[in-house]
């Protein structure tokens, strides 16, 4: 499925917080300026929500692993490895007008909610990855919430950038998708020649 199909079929109405958003999955990224909320439910995987406030341009992507290789095929760079993620959205953004050098970030995620998965420090190794990146490009990081033990699930607003962090306990459907994750990261690894926050509970 082509990214932007993805993102039509991920377009929903927020019924909480009354207005459309569009649930940004792993893997996947979104650019936008219009007023959309943008979620997604973070356990190891890291999301970095972008903005150029002047702009009015905004973003977020959702990565599995710090970088990696694909073999290509019809989708080309793929957006699971947080080298690409950020590049995908950075110039998605600038295609609405941002401009990099006034780009601020919020990053989330890394979370360690599986067992054993300290093991493979996979949060960790996401973490020092988006902090290393944003540094090296010269985008501060406004705000952070990332490590520990527990999933996330993100809300990023249009007005202002606001970011609400939901932290979440594990649960047996939250385990399953981490699981999931972690196998199918396993079986592609295998198969290659890499501003404010509002805590609400």
């Amino acid at each position: 499925m082509r990214q932007a199909e993805q993102q039509v079929a991920n377009r929903y109405y927020d019924r909480h917080f009354q207005m459309e958003a569009v649930k940004v999955l792993p893997g996947e990224y979104f650019a936008t300026r219009q007023p959309l909320l943008l979620t997604t439910l973070l356990g190891s995987c890291v999301a970095a929500c972008l903005m150029d406030r002047q702009a009015g341009v905004y973003g977020m992507n959702h990565f599995l692993l710090p970088q990696g290789t694909d073999m290509g095929g019809s989708l080309g760079v793929s957006a699971r490895f947080g080298v690409h993620a950020m590049e995908l959205l950075i110039t998605d953004m600038q295609k609405l007008g941002a401009q990099r050098h006034r780009l601020e970030a919020k990053v989330f995620g890394a979370g360690n909610v599986l067992d054993g998965m300290s093991v493979v420090n996979i949060g960790e190794r996401n973490t020092l990855f988006v902090r290393d990146y944003l540094r090296g490009e010269n985008i501060p990081i406004v705000a952070e919430d990332l490590l520990g033990d527990c999933a996330r699930k993100v809300f990023f607003f249009p007005d202002g950038g606001k970011v609400l962090v939901k932290k979440l306990k594990k649960t047996k459907v939250l385990l399953e998708k981490e699981q999931a994750y972690s196998r199918r990261l396993d079986r592609e690894t295998a198969s290659q020649p890499g501003g404010d926050i509002d805590l609400f509970v």
